[in-house]
């Protein structure tokens, strides 16, 4: 892979226990007969999903069906519901889902559970015990401007507010069904007067931004912030950050985490309960959560769900770990427990079209 050379790979090699090589051997030649693994919601441009398609692809030469690149957290749990009947590639294997919609697909019996080979360095507090799902990467809420549209760059949750920002104000994704956007609003609420507990202020926060007229019902991209009809994006700040170095310049890309309240965000893994190649979709988990998986994400901006233990290691490449934002970015970061952040989902997606009333596609 890209950033480590063949010297480390065989480090970390040397440090698999033997027995699990040949657990994982076994597993890829298993895999190998199924042939192919689809996925869904893994769009190339999110946390390097692009390059880690293509390593695992050709790691192991599987065949990888890409469904819906562009689908919400709710989309892909539907997707599993719609398919589970069927063995083509429209049925997913795997998903990955924002953290509060893992114990609502377990609680559907939707996934399956299997505890990857690394799963002791996995934080207890982003997994589920049994297995079902288990956290893979996370970040901040940022907002992500085009400096070629806007000359003043908002700071703060207050600035977005402003007269100037008309027209330009976008979220990437449905907030009913987008675990990204309703992380947006969730964001919003921390920094206008709601806490953790408290999801409500975001919506009212969201009704002056539409009744102002700075919201536009457009799913941000980055061909819609590119093009100026979504100068103004609130997206994930690895999301952010790998455009700003896709678009070279063009246009000129500034991310900013907002003053007053950073919220971070982590998603989470999990296998389909019908997926019809279980044995590529354990193999797909075995490579996200090895060094190797894990410092691809890095490579995104993401920030793996083992990274403590990376950093412990001394396994992170120096040139990786220059590229990425200040620690201290972070410093102030709010991670909301999956009670609060379940009940936060259902205040978001259960009354936006109430309060807000704006329907973004």
């Amino acid at each position: 892979m890209k950033g480590l050379g063949s010297l480390a790979l065989a480090l970390v090699l040397a440090l698999v226990p033997l027995a699990a090589r040949a657990d994982l051997k076994a597993l890829a030649e298993a895999a190998k007969k199924e042939g192919e693994l689809n996925v869904i919601a893994l769009p190339h441009d999110w946390a390097n999903y692009g390059e880690i398609i293509s390593t695992f692809k050709a790691k192991y030469g599987l065949k990888i069906n890409e469904i819906n690149p562009d689908a919400g957290s709710a989309d892909e749990l539907e997707a599993i519901k719609a398919n589970k009947d069927s063995k083509g590639p429209q049925a997913p294997d795997v998903i990955d889902v924002g953290f509060a919609f893992g114990p609502q697909a377990k609680a559907a019996q939707l996934i399956q559970p299997y505890k990857v080979s690394t799963w002791d360095t996995i934080p207890d507090n982003v997994k589920d015990a049994e297995g079902f799902w288990y956290g893979d990467y996370y970040g901040v809420m940022s907002f992500e401007v085009n400096k070629t549209i806007v000359k003043n760059v908002p700071q703060d949750w207050a600035d977005l507010l402003k007269p100037e920002y008309k027209g330009q104000i976008a979220l990437a994704g449905d907030p009913r069904k987008s675990s990204q956007a309703i992380s947006a609003v969730y964001a919003a609420a921390l920094g206008n007067g709601g806490n953790p507990d408290n999801a409500a202020p975001g919506l009212e926060y969201f009704k002056k931004l539409n009744a102002a007229g700075n919201l536009v019902p457009v799913i941000a991209k980055p061909a819609t912030i590119a093009k100026g009809e979504t100068p103004i994006a609130l997206r994930w700040d690895y999301n952010a950050l790998q455009n700003k170095v896709d678009s070279k310049g063009n246009p000129e890309i500034e991310v900013v985490v907002p003053k007053s309240a950073v919220l971070a965000g982590v998603y989470v893994q999990a296998i389909s309960a019908y997926a019809p190649h279980p044995n590529a979709a354990k193999l797909w988990m075995e490579f996200l959560y090895s060094d190797e998986g894990q410092l691809l994400w890095l490579k995104g901006f993401a920030h793996p769900i083992r990274y403590n233990d990376l950093v412990k290691r001394n396994v992170i490449p120096d040139a990786l770990a220059k590229a990425l934002p200040p620690a201290d970015l972070y410093a102030k970061a709010v991670f909301p427990t999956l009670p609060q952040l379940d009940s936060s989902k259902k205040t978001i997606t259960e009354d936006w079209d109430k309060v807000v009333g704006a329907n973004i596609k």
